[in-house]
């Protein structure tokens, strides 16, 4: 698997630096809200995993699966819900936690579908932010950083469902997907 890898985008201390600086941020922001984190599975999960233990202020948690992409490595444009939220979001001040923000299609899409289900307010985090591939303007909260347009998997990100599990994010070699 690791052989796959081009080379190293962000190491774990890297990752847990950015973690460490927008849980701050947070915190801050949301102190006396009512703050509920909607993870955007599966990407999101070591995102969230890492974030919400190093939020101090009290919050929910739940998750939304949508999909634009299938197995490929571009944006269909059409978004499918696959897994809704299980709790109400009425009232609640929602951050959608994402991985990563390519085209924005299917974030746009799931902050209009928060939006309507009367969630109090809707913001954006992401670990990753690629603008160059933007298609849909979305206003993005909290970015981690914002990376060159290659195809990175790790701590999350996948290229059909392989590499998830690796500790640090990593440009996966074009023969692999190509």
């Amino acid at each position: 698997m690791h052989q796959d890898i081009e080379r190293i985008l962000l190491s774990e201390e890297e990752i847990a630096q950015i973690v460490d600086r927008i849980a701050d941020q947070i915190n801050k922001d949301y102190q006396g809200k009512e703050l509920m984190l909607i993870g955007l599975l599966k990407g999101s999960i070591s995102f969230m995993a890492d974030l919400m233990k190093k939020i101090t202020v009290p919050c929910k948690i739940d998750f939304i699966a949508a999909s634009s992409y299938g197995n490929g490595t571009v944006s269909k444009g059409r978004v499918n819900i696959l897994k809704d939220v299980s709790q109400s979001v009425e009232n609640m001040d929602i951050l959608i936690v994402e991985d990563i923000i390519d085209s924005g299609n299917t974030l746009s899409f799931i902050s209009k579908y928060l939006a309507a289900k009367h969630a109090g307010s809707v913001k954006i985090c992401t670990l990753l932010n690629k603008p160059s591939r933007r298609q849909t303007d979305i206003p993005v909260d909290y970015v981690g950083v914002d990376i060159p347009d290659e195809f990175v998997v790790g701590y999350g990100l996948d290229f059909a469902e392989y590499y998830r599990n690796l500790p640090y994010i990593g440009i996966l070699k074009p023969s692999v997907y190509s």
